[in-house]
């Protein structure tokens, strides 16, 4: 169903390439299928991935080294490489989302190949030539490529004037700019989902009593703490992250409806939330002074409120789709540690349309028709929790 795919990228400005690859997930090194090694004079970088990932390499001097920019890659088992032909090696984070390795080299070299093939088991492959220091301070001296500085992140939007009797709903078309998502026959998760979120919100603002707010409007990059910030700027009453994954392995068709838990309900779940940061933010507390142990009693006092809430906010969800007869999961109602959800004051969910690797759900997703309906069953759905909550608030 997949086939192998080999990204051979062309080494281009200058000769340095500067790889923003179109590919996104979470990463661990596979430390047994990885090496750095001589080869004819030159270093070959061979790192095997779990899974494919957005990166870019270039060259820096004083000392000269190849620099390697991967998107969340958990680098533990980075000792175990064998590292022929390099003066030193190290990886870890470099910024929030991001993380870096640095090859120091015995001399001046530069990039003669780079690519990355995603299979069975995705492999970053980087060939390195001796060079004239001339050539290498060329490339290493020059200015940073368009492209290679990371994306800035989005600004957060000035919510809009609300009412008591207002309902705000802060929709999340997931992914976006250096990030695109999944990824099939062309089609980018990441376009596909705005696309959806963008006409349920106008579904939700003819109710004429709800605002509906997007994280993201266009294809841009937002990272996980900012949709959040967002989702609290506008005083949501609710946060749907909207996503159309793509798993390899195990049962992924049909619509499902996450909540959060440390505890993932199965290995489709865990691989789809692998990666989940401590949240820091309760009600506009900044907790990241805060130690761990004092952090989590104050987001799991106010989980213990919420957790109800989001518990019935899935059922409704689940019910509101079966009830218009859209393929839904066999296990529709799931729970992983997404990090978007991790909110603690919002209630939140995370829908899963489909999946970008079932050729059924590729098809529906792209279909304008399945489309609405399935904008008009998550209206259905909020609608119905948030009449239930305000019944049980004692609000009419």
């Amino acid at each position: 169903m997949w086939a192998r795919i080999v990204l051979v990228l062309a080494l281009i400005w200058g000769g340095l390439a500067a790889v923003a690859q179109d590919l996104t997930a979470l990463a661990r090194l596979v430390p047994e299928e990885s090496s750095i090694r001589d080869s004819r004079g030159g270093i070959e970088v061979r790192l095997s991935l779990s899974q494919p990932v957005p990166w870019r390499v270039r060259l820096l001097a004083d000392p000269p080294r190849l620099v390697m920019d991967f998107r969340e890659v958990d680098w533990q088992g980075i000792g175990q490489v064998p590292r022929d032909g390099v003066v030193d090696l190290r990886a870890g984070v470099f910024r929030p989302g991001w993380s870096r390795l640095v090859a120091e080299l015995p001399g001046p070299m530069v990039v003669e190949s780079a690519g990355m093939t995603t299979g069975t088991t995705p492999r970053v492959e980087v060939t390195l030539r001796q060079a004239s220091a001339e050539e290498f301070a060329a490339k290493a001296q020059a200015p940073e490529p368009p492209g290679w500085a990371l994306p800035k992140p989005a600004d957060v939007p000035k919510a809009e004037a609300r009412h008591d009797e207002t309902f705000v709903v802060v929709l999340d078309p997931g992914h976006g700019g250096i990030d695109p998502g999944a990824e099939r026959d062309g089609v980018k998760e990441a376009d596909l989902v705005l696309a959806f979120a963008r006409e349920l919100k106008e579904l939700l603002l003819r109710d004429g009593n709800t605002i509906a707010v997007l994280t993201r409007e266009e294809d841009v990059f937002v990272p996980l703490e900012t949709r959040i910030s967002i989702s609290r700027a506008a005083g949501a009453d609710v946060f749907l992250s909207l996503h159309a994954d793509a798993l390899a392995e195990g049962e992924a068709v049909g619509a499902t409806v996450y909540t959060l838990s440390d505890d993932a309900s199965d290995q489709a779940g865990k691989a789809l939330a692998e990666r989940h940061d401590r949240a820091d933010l309760l009600a506009g507390v900044d907790l990241t002074e805060q130690d761990d142990m004092v952090a989590k009693v104050l987001m799991d006092m106010a989980r213990t409120e919420t957790t109800p809430r989001v518990d019935r906010l899935a059922d409704a969800l689940v019910a509101a789709i079966q009830a218009q007869n859209l393929r839904m999961h066999r296990h529709p109602r799931q729970e992983a540690g997404f990090s978007v959800l991790k909110s603690p004051d919002i209630p939140s969910a995370l829908l899963e349309l489909g999946f970008l690797s079932s050729e059924k759900d590729l098809v529906r997703l792209q279909d304008p028709a399945w489309r609405a309906k399935m904008a008009a069953a998550v209206r259905d759905g909020l609608q119905a929790w948030a009449k239930d909550e305000a019944a049980r608030a004692g609000v009419q």
